[in-house]
């Protein structure tokens, strides 16, 4: 699906992140884990096609993405920003609508299967009922399922989320991380950053440690969110713990002994 080959990315005249190499397959979920300024956001933009990569190379399906028209990338790639009020009163529908833009013309118009395919993303994610709903007036956690909706209209087989958790409420956070493991189940692979490392242990394959945009770790969750790594990325202590159920779960030390 995706491979990611001695990548250097950042903006002309600057390198944010260098050395960076991973694949992502089908049906799979890979967390990307970073302190602020670690270029979780401009490799994301990276992978998108928005900016050129430095050195290295990234191939979609096979193929290099330098070489793919932006619309045959919008199809392949669904992206998901962090949830926004909003400045328009498009109704939910008609935002996720949205995502049948890479398919139509320049002067193309929804039709039937395109009506279809939203309605059917709305249901896949439990918000039908939101359907009508202005997206201005629902709330945050009902406004990052209608822009996961949104990327899930695409039909697109990765969908790369920037943070699709921050600034949810615990309930919301659980709600959207049941979503992107429902979503693997159908074979979408999904690349996503957060800032809580527990995020990785609840529903990725793999997570993706970088620090000073390099990588620090790859791997399986329990084998690279540990300690040691936790406070190369954050400079602060935490302990890992395995609860009665088996999960993992990271305690910071707020300065006290652990």
């Amino acid at each position: 699906m995706l491979a990611v080959d001695n990548l250097a990315f950042g903006f002309p005249g600057h390198t944010v992140g260098r050395e960076l190499s991973f694949a992502l397959a089908d049906g799979e979920i890979l967390c990307v884990l970073g302190p602020n300024g670690s270029g979780k956001t401009t490799l994301f933009r990276t992978l998108l096609g928005l900016l050129a990569p430095q050195h290295g190379s990234i191939a979609l399906d096979g193929a290099a993405l330098e070489g793919l028209p932006r619309a045959a990338i919008a199809r392949r790639i669904g992206y998901v920003p962090q949830a926004h009020a909003g400045y328009f009163a498009y109704s939910v529908r008609e935002m996720v609508l949205m995502g049948r833009t890479a398919h139509l013309g320049a002067f193309g118009t929804p039709g039937l299967r395109d009506r279809a395919l939203a309605d059917t993303a709305l249901e896949t994610l439990g918000i039908a009922a939101l359907a009508d709903r202005p997206f201005t007036e629902i709330s945050g956690g009902e406004r990052q399922l209608t822009l996961i909706a949104r990327a899930l209209a695409q039909e697109a087989g990765l969908l790369v989320m920037d943070e699709p958790t921050a600034s949810l409420d615990f309930g919301n956070q659980v709600r959207v991380l049941e979503r992107l493991a429902q979503l693997a189940a159908r074979g979408i692979a999904v690349l996503f950053s957060t800032h809580d490392p527990d995020h990785a242990f609840l529903c990725a394959q793999r997570a993706l440690l970088i620090a000073e945009g390099r990588a620090l770790a790859l791997g399986a969750p329990r084998d690279v969110i540990r300690s040691d790594t936790l406070e190369r990325l954050y400079g602060v202590s935490v302990r890992i713990v395995e609860t009665a159920g088996g999960a993992h779960t990271c305690v910071p030390s707020l300065g006290r002994q652990t």
